[in-house]
């Protein structure tokens, strides 16, 4: 846990906040504390495949430009950078450095949303993960998750969607 403590229920209550105004289906699971996807999902009880596995990516494009990508892909998928980067017609592509990351989600590794709320941070969600009716994700907090309808997820969300993942070996 970092030392920032007080991003953590802001993001978590602004979620919760926009999610009603939008008249989203959810429900809210308290569980033990976890950030791994596979062993908050068996906490959870949803198949691995319906947890949104969120990641932040840094894209170069050129020597001069940098683009942070916020990918979501299903909890059994792994990221596909080469894809990531193509889709920004980027130069290079790796993991944001874990203190990027973080100021950029808002909350500490392992409870990143899938959704964006900062300007530099562009969503974008793999298709796989969205064929489930519902998916799971950490709710910015280590202890408590989401369940939230995966229709009202792309209405209020609004991901870019595109291919950016490959099966799990």
């Amino acid at each position: 846990m970092t030392g920032d403590h007080e991003a953590v229920p802001e993001v978590h209550e602004r979620l919760i906040k926009d999610l009603d105004a939008a008249g989203a289906r959810y429900r809210l699971i308290d569980h033990e504390p976890e950030g791994r996807t596979d062993l908050v999902s068996a906490m959870r009880g949803n198949p691995v495949g319906q947890a949104a596995k969120c990641l932040i990516v840094m894209v170069k494009i050129g020597k001069k430009t940098t683009r942070y990508v916020l990918a979501v892909v299903a909890g059994n998928a792994r990221l596909d950078l080469e894809a990531v980067k193509a889709l920004f017609g980027g130069t290079y592509a790796s993991f944001a450095a874990k203190e990027k990351a973080e100021a950029l989600a808002g909350s500490v590794s392992g409870t990143v949303l899938p959704f964006s709320y900062h300007p530099d941070l562009e969503l974008v969600a793999d298709p796989g993960l969205l064929a489930s009716p519902e998916l799971f994700f950490n709710a910015a907090r280590l202890d408590r998750s989401m369940a939230l309808a995966t229709e009202d997820y792309i209405r209020v969300a609004d991901p870019k969607i595109a291919p950016i993942a490959t099966s799990a070996s």
